[in-house]
């Protein structure tokens, strides 16, 4: 056994992580159905006008407004009928005093017209159309341009996709887009004892929960999970392990990072790399690592699997808006913690930050709680 010479305050551990997040640059270009939640990389300015052509907004009759003007209920305007525009087509025919288009909504605005009458405040025969309620000019046109300018900025980079921005984009008629490569997180579990699910379980073995969660995790927050083989708890396996896992942008170990003589990975961290802090006063989680090989940073987290998952919450998706994963792929945000009025008594560790699990009894504030118990 070799004990911890101390422990590091959670606050100051806390900080020591956020510092040394780093956001990728590495950039790559995908498919506009794929980028529903990542984060743009290069500015898109818009080389087009939405839409290319002012167009009806109402079905009804294109017109010249001041044709109408005298229209009411009692006394009509006739115009005369030339033609009709539906969406996808355009008119041959132009609009001049004392005429009318028929138009879809969507519909290229004829020529001449500067007006769309509803088709509610008309009447018609075979051919005139009658106009019971005149429009202003302009009325019920959509302007060239009116959903996005040529020339104007559509999107900063660092903008996060979501169905809006995407359909922004494909409104100019892109197919790809430069966004932020996902962060790329080695997912590496050691012990001896550690064995995947579906196997038979031997004495003393038990089933690798962490390589799941984990991943899970890292997915659902904007990382590339990259799942290292169970390593065996010697200097040799883990080497092997790390020579893969290095790659990546950030290492998480579960197991092996406290004080027994199987606990190696704070030696191959050692080995290779600089160990920013090991042991932290906080319960569950006391024995945690963290430091950086090369570029990559690594955490190592504890092998119980609740101590695991509950550290990489706190830790690897450290808010508020400092994640881990997230700033590896320059995507703040995300949940936030809240207060919440605990309905059990925790208990209390001396000198340490507990972390305590614990099932939420309210659908809305105030919060209510009640500790778990498993």
């Amino acid at each position: 056994m070799r004990p911890f010479a101390g422990t590091l305050p959670f606050d100051a551990a806390y900080r020591l992580v956020l510092d040394a997040a780093r956001a990728t640059d590495r950039v790559e270009r995908i498919a506009v159905e794929l980028v529903d939640g990542r984060v743009l990389a290069t500015a898109i300015l818009a080389d087009q006008d939405v839409p290319a052509f002012d167009r009806a907004a109402m079905d009804g009759y294109a017109v010249i407004a001041s044709d109408t003007a005298p229209a009411s209920p009692d006394a009509p305007v006739a115009l005369r009928h030339i033609g009709r525009v539906f969406t996808g087509e355009t008119s041959d025919a132009f609009v001049v005093s004392g005429t009318c288009i028929e138009v879809a909504t969507g519909a290229p605005l004829p020529p001449g017209a500067d007006a769309v009458v509803m088709v509610e405040h008309t009447t018609r025969d075979i051919t005139h159309v009658f106009v019971s309620k005149p429009p202003a000019p302009r009325q019920h046109v959509g302007p060239r341009g009116g959903d996005i300018r040529e020339g104007e900025s559509l999107l900063e980079a660092g903008a996060v996709f979501n169905p809006a921005r995407i359909g922004a984009v494909t409104a100019i008629g892109q197919t790809h887009v430069e966004v932020f490569a996902r962060p790329r997180v080695a997912i590496m579990c050691t012990g001896d004892e550690v064995v995947s699910p579906g196997q038979p379980l031997q004495p003393g073995q038990v089933y690798n929960v962490n390589r799941y969660t984990l991943e899970a995790l890292v997915r659902r927050h904007g990382g590339e999970p990259v799942i290292i083989p169970t390593t065996g708890d010697s200097l040799e396996a883990l080497d092997r392990s790390l020579a893969v896992a290095r790659t990546c942008d950030i290492i998480v170990t579960s197991g092996g990072s406290s004080v027994g003589e199987h606990d190696l990975v704070i030696d191959m961290l050692r080995t290779h790399g600089e160990v920013i802090f090991h042991g932290i006063a906080i319960k569950p989680g006391k024995p945690t690592v963290f430091g950086r090989i090369g570029d990559t940073i690594l955490l190592g987290l504890s092998g119980y699997p609740t101590s695991c998952l509950s550290n990489a919450h706190v830790l690897l998706l450290a808010p508020p808006n400092g994640r881990l994963v997230r700033s590896r792929c320059r995507w703040l945000g995300g949940s936030h913690p809240h207060r919440a009025a605990c309905s059990s008594t925790p208990c209390a560790w001396r000198g340490a930050t507990p972390f305590l699990r614990s099932r939420r009894r309210a659908t809305s504030p105030p919060w209510h709680t009640r500790t778990a118990t498993s």
